[in-house]
């Protein structure tokens, strides 16, 4: 039982949260209207869909880990039971941020909307600010040497070539 509520939580606060920033606010600005290409390079809005397919991926991977594994939900208000370090997490420590933002980079080069580059830095902005000054004290204190081990081995954004193996 305590895997419905965390997936049911886990599904709701993924359309909330990325949904929002990674689709709403990107919308709102283009209402994914396409704009000539930038520098007139067509090739350039495939870049941005691999983009966003790429950025997709470890987003959705994450959160089912979340709810199946760590028995919780990325939510502040509902936490996981146990620390994830699994799949994506073995090569960066925070691959829905990196997913989010990668999927709006897309979206930059898709639409050829300067408007969502700027959004992406504030959304990363943000994010960085929340990572630092939130959740990795809150981490820290909740799951102790373990997450100082992870922390320790992975890195924040920029992924590892090869997988941690903790």
């Amino acid at each position: 039982m305590r895997r419905v509520w965390a997936s049911l939580g886990t599904l709701l606060f993924l359309v909330i949260a990325p949904g929002t920033v990674a689709g709403l606010i990107p919308w709102l600005l283009t209402h994914w209207g396409f704009r000539p290409a930038f520098l007139g390079q067509e090739w350039l809005r495939w870049i941005g869909a691999v983009l966003i397919v790429a950025g997709l991926v470890p987003l959705l991977s994450s959160f089912a880990r979340f709810a199946l594994e760590g028995l919780g939900t990325p939510a502040p208000v509902a936490p996981t039971q146990t620390l994830v370090v699994s799949g994506f997490y073995r090569y960066v420590r925070n691959p829905m941020y990196v997913g989010v933002v990668a999927m709006i980079i897309g979206q930059v080069l898709l639409f050829s909307d300067l408007g969502v580059l700027v959004w992406a830095a504030v959304a990363w902005l943000a994010m960085h600010v929340f990572v630092v000054s939130y959740e990795e004290p809150t981490l820290e204190q909740r799951y102790g040497a373990q997450y100082a081990n992870f922390r320790s081995h992975v890195p924040r954004w920029i992924p590892r070539l090869t997988a941690w193996r903790g």
